[in-house]
């Protein structure tokens, strides 16, 4: 599944920090843009995997279940 989200850059001193708006708690920095962006990515991931996996833990066993996709 391919999702976009905002990318915010800001340069701090030498080092560039970067947040994703939509997703309260993601938050990267690096020394360049791209390993700001790159580390804010896996913040992604990481936070998604970790709520995906927190929402599951109250299905019901025999709930249906199905997926669907959001582009």
């Amino acid at each position: 599944m391919r999702n976009e989200f905002t990318a915010i850059l800001e340069r701090d001193g030498e080092w560039f920090i970067a947040y994703c708006p939509e997703i309260p708690g993601a938050n990267g920095q690096g020394p360049t843009r791209d390993e700001a962006q790159r580390s804010l990515a896996e913040a992604v991931t990481l936070i998604l995997d970790d709520r995906r996996e927190e929402g599951l833990r109250g299905v019901p066993d025999d709930a249906e279940r199905d997926t669907i996709v959001v582009e």
